[in-house]
């Protein structure tokens, strides 16, 4: 452990951590290793697969597919910010992130965590708009809202992200460099300080939890305004047409927003470091797996474009 005495104080300054990880058998390590390998593998495979097929096929140049595309890209980004460092700490034993880099990957994983917020909440609005305002589609997500949108989603995710990690790192850690955890995080963090944590678990609360709300809310918005849109369609196979086409967006949000809700929107003292662990292998590597595999499986316009790329004609 790298611990150096700080100035004035009886304490020591922690100037690298150690990720402890899973708690398994180190001769399952190598299990882990493989299946976590194979999982990264997938889901770079899947989220790239969609965003190629959209910048190749033209029935997918809607606006739609545009935050699809966007939304792959970040999956990509998010499991690359936590995945290889462990599975390089399951291969080497070596567990040892510096303090400048975990400072650096709590940053990077919170910015696209709210980036993903935002643009899941987006999608919805595209969503209430081809359903409820059809004829306007194009006119009201033209590229430059859709750019705007996007611009927004990152401007958001880096401004919040930016605050967390400050407010976290401001924080003395002595004594132990011990994050029992598979990477940087803010639970876990807070609970290794040494420092009163009570104002920056308020602001990180706050900043995070009114940005989730206001997300979600929006979101649920639009989809109360959809389901009363739907409602108004006279025939069965018109509601059930019209509902098909946000059954994807629905299970991603689901899955996502359970998951992040769960995880941060608690209070600390129901927080427990193996179900942390699991909750976040749900949302940093599991969710990132899971979003184009739903897309592909529940939308025939994406699987007509993947046939169509391997040559064969669509069905």
């Amino acid at each position: 452990m790298d611990i150096r005495p700080t100035e004035n104080l009886n304490q020591t300054s922690v100037t690298e951590f150690l990720l402890m990880g899973f708690s398994i058998d180190p001769n399952n390590q190598t299990l882990l290793f493989v299946i976590g390998l194979f999982v990264y593998f997938l889901t770079l495979a899947g989220n790239l697969t969609i965003i190629t097929l959209i910048r190749i096929d033209q029935c997918l140049q809607t606006p739609m597919y545009f935050f699809l595309g966007n939304l792959s890209f970040v999956e990509i980004c998010y499991i690359s910010t936590t995945l290889p460092k462990m599975l390089w700490d399951l291969l080497s034993g070596d567990k040892v992130i510096s303090y400048i880099g975990c400072a650096l990957q709590l940053y990077f994983f919170g910015t696209l965590g709210c980036t993903e917020c935002v643009l899941l909440s987006a999608m919805a609005y595209d969503r209430y708009v081809a359903i409820c305002h059809p004829l306007h589609y194009t006119l009201l997500l033209n590229q430059k809202v859709r750019q705007c949108l996007l611009a927004a989603s990152w401007t958001i995710g880096h401004f919040d992200s930016i605050i967390n990690t400050a407010m976290v790192f401001s924080l003395h850690f002595c004594h132990s460099n011990k994050i029992n955890h598979f990477f940087c995080d803010i639970p876990p963090l807070l609970r290794l300080s040494c420092s009163d944590v009570f104002i920056s678990q308020m602001v990180t609360f706050t900043i995070s939890g009114s940005i989730m709300i206001v997300s979600f809310g929006l979101i649920l918005l639009s989809y109360i305004l959809i389901v009363s849109s739907v409602l108004k369609i006279h025939t069965a196979h018109g509601r059930i047409k019209a509902f098909s086409t946000c059954g994807s967006h629905l299970a991603v949000v689901s899955i996502f927003y359970g998951t992040i809700i769960y995880t941060y929107m608690r209070p600390s003292s129901a927080h427990t470091i193996e179900g942390d662990r699991l909750i976040s292998v749900l949302y940093a590597i599991i969710t990132p797996l899971l979003n184009p595999l739903i897309y592909c499986f529940r939308n025939k316009e994406v699987q007509g474009a993947l046939w169509n790329a391997l040559g064969k004609s669509r069905l």
